[in-house]
């Protein structure tokens, strides 16, 4: 098959794009009622277009290591300086392009049925076009400049979809942290930017763009900069990926993120806002890869998150707020591989992740489908009478335990045996992280499985409300509520459930494009890695059977706790009262950020002092230039008399005056 052309690929971006102005110019305002079904059918079209362009793309790419060769386009002219556009098409924007359309279309399939009903139903559309169009954008980016804006309307998207039902405070306020927070992160990678336009020269002398992703590149791969300012660079992209990637300390926006509808955070924990983060360390990974600080910076943060955002998954009871976690914690497995130097095995663990954590989120949408209520404890039997929910929801969850042949088996030992190879401290402490985080994980997925789906169902948003009203503090007891037929629970439609069995199959499959089996389905050995030019260990039996061991011993623990009741929770969790509490408050982040930082430290200090500045200094300068610009005019005005006699005696005066200072002092 000949090369995808350069038009064909703007198409991809353009697709979505379009779509986000065909809803938001003319279906929503014209065609608003029953035809606002359109928009979501429309979406679908678009997405689903893109995506197979994307697979033309992934194919036109497998014959070239490098980029094809396609030449940027002139935008804008400053000086000497040149601002371009243009597209990098390479193996790890193929991939990405076909993570973020095939997931995007599954879930705009899976929304007809989610969204129905709601009075903002084109709206949901509209945004979730857009929302797929900007990551595009980010992947496709030639230029560091062009990726920025992209970069920030991936921002301004979720801000959008996660406030959707902003008649919601709870929605608003979460829209709110998320964009304030993710800001911050993005102040690293603006000054990034900048600093790259202060050295222009340095670029434009050896014919280089100071913006052109491959030309940064260049220079930081020739020691054109100095190894200090590499580390800067380093870190101030990371800074960017921090914030959408929700590592810590920036983690804390993404639990709160669930305030939006179920389909919008699996986009969000699949393929698009916190991927972004990863895409952006691996796609300037040349700079990373020239500073051993930055490197080891970017493995223990992401090894660290690993463990912290799943060690509070264990204890949460709201399924999507669990989900959350669980997502930080495997961008922190990504953010641990780019660290080790195995970029491509961290684009392998996103692709496997994508469709198992896609599949838990939609699988969580349907049960809140049923039952009205996002919280566990009010769940319980569904398995009954959600039979394809709960099939789909078990392969998903044994995928991200990493349970042999699932492709969370395949990407989550290849992190683990790299970090164990390559033999460093830095890279022995963050095997020891990712292990540990491995028995969390299954011990939390095995938790949330059991309290929705085995047992007797516990009432759901009936039962939840009731509680409420009556201000118990105490969660629901186990108490057989009546089986779930009973209150007329039923499977999601199949407009939900078969984009889920869609992707149970990817999470069944997907392992095997990398694996070192795949041998025996006619794929090259580590067919994925290679093809992002990385590179793995041979295959370690132990390691694959330490790890699989340690994920069993979470999963046994996990039954003996809630499935059989042979271990007490609420006895473990008596015992360990205050490590429970630390965990439930989430190690008291949201108060240290909100309550000190904010109100007290940031509040106090920057903020009273700005607007100690805007008050006294900037307002009363202006004032005082006002006030003497007034006054004074007003004097000029009284000596201008019209009389020529006045005129000529100050005429007069002043030749004097002249005089005088010339004979005086020559």
């Amino acid at each position: 098959m000949p090369d995808i052309s350069e038009p064909t690929a703007w198409a991809i971006l353009f697709l979505p794009l379009g779509c986000f102005l065909l809803i938001a110019l003319v279906i929503r305002p014209l065609l608003p009622g029953r035809y606002a079904s359109l928009s979501g059918y429309v979406a679908v079209l678009a997405i689903g277009s893109a995506f197979f362009l994307s697979l033309a793309a992934l194919n036109s790419t497998l014959g070239h290591e490098e980029a094809i060769g396609w030449a940027s386009h002139s935008w804008v002219a400053i000086g000497d300086l040149d601002i371009r556009v243009g597209i990098i098409m390479d193996p790890l924007t193929a991939i990405m392009l076909v993570v973020v359309t095939g997931i995007s279309l599954l879930v705009q399939v899976y929304s007809h049925g989610y969204m129905r009903g709601d009075p903002s139903y084109s709206r949901y559309f509209a945004y979730m076009s857009l929302f797929t169009a900007s990551m595009i954008g980010i992947v496709l980016a030639r230029s560091i400049l062009q990726m920025y804006f992209f970069w920030e309307l991936v921002g301004l998207c979720s801000y959008l979809l996660i406030g959707f039902w902003y008649e919601r405070p709870a929605a608003a306020a979460a829209a709110k942290k998320a964009f304030l927070i993710t800001r911050i992160g993005d102040v690293g990678f603006l000054i990034v930017i900048l600093y790259l336009f202060s050295r222009k020269e340095l670029f434009l002398a050896a014919d280089l763009n100071p913006f052109e992703i491959p030309d940064i590149h260049v220079i930081v791969i020739t020691g054109m900069l100095s190894s200090m300012v590499i580390t800067w660079l380093a870190l101030g992209i990371f800074a960017g990926a921090a914030g959408k990637s929700a590592q810590f300390p920036l983690h804390t926006w993404l639990p709160d993120a669930m305030e939006g509808p179920t389909p919008v955070s699996a986009l969000i924990h699949a393929a698009t806002m916190v991927a972004a983060g990863v895409f952006l360390v691996a796609r300037f990974f040349p700079v990373f890869e020239a500073s051993e600080e930055a490197m080891a910076t970017v493995a223990l943060v992401g090894g660290f998150t690993a463990v912290f955002a799943a060690s509070m998954g264990l204890v949460m009871f709201d399924i999507k707020r669990v989900l959350a976690y669980s997502t930080v914690s495997q961008l922190g497995y990504m953010m641990l591989a780019l660290g080790i130097g195995m970029p491509a095995i961290a684009i392998f663990h996103l692709f496997t992740h994508a469709f198992f954590k896609a599949l838990l989120f939609l699988g969580a949408g349907s049960v809140n489908h049923a039952t009205q209520t996002f919280d566990m404890r009010y769940m319980g039997g569904l398995r009954r009478v959600m039979p394809w929910t709960y099939v789909t929801f078990l392969i998903a969850s044994l995928s991200l335990a990493g349970i042999f042949p699932l492709a969370g088996f395949w990407s989550k030992d290849e992190i683990l045996l790299s970090a164990w190879t390559e033999g460093g401290a830095v890279e022995k402490a963050a095997f020891s992280m990712g292990l540990v985080g491995v028995f969390m994980t299954a011990f939390y997925i095995i938790r949330v499985l059991v309290m929705t789906f085995h047992g007797s169902y516990r009432g759901g948003a009936e039962a939840e409300r009731r509680d409420t009203n009556q201000e118990s503090t105490q969660p629901p007891t186990q108490q057989d509520d009546g089986d779930a037929t009973q209150v007329h629970l039923a499977e999601s439609p199949w407009v939900m459930v078969l984009p889920m069995v869609v992707l149970a199959v990817a999470a069944v499959v997907a392992g095997y494009v990398a694996s070192p089996v795949s041998g025996l389905m006619t794929i090259p050995e580590h067919w994925l890695v290679e093809f992002l030019g990385g590179h793995t260990p041979d295959f370690s039996v132990p390691i694959a059977v330490g790890s699989t061991v340690v994920a069993l011993a979470g999963i046994g623990l996990a039954t003996l706790m809630y499935q059989t009741g042979t271990i007490s929770a609420e006895a473990v969790g008596r015992r360990f009262r205050p490590l429970r509490q630390l965990l439930l408050r989430k190690y008291y982040m949201d108060e240290l950020y909100e309550g000190f930082v904010v109100k007290r430290s940031f509040y106090q200090g920057v903020v009273r002092f700005a607007d100690w500045v805007d008050r006294d200094v900037v307002d009363k300068a202006v004032d005082g230039i006002g006030w003497w610009s007034r006054n004074i005019g007003r004097s000029m005005a009284r000596l201008q008399t019209g009389q020529v006699q006045g005129y000529g005696v100050v005429i007069s005066v002043g030749i004097l005056v002249i005089l005088a200072v010339y004979f005086i002092w020559g």
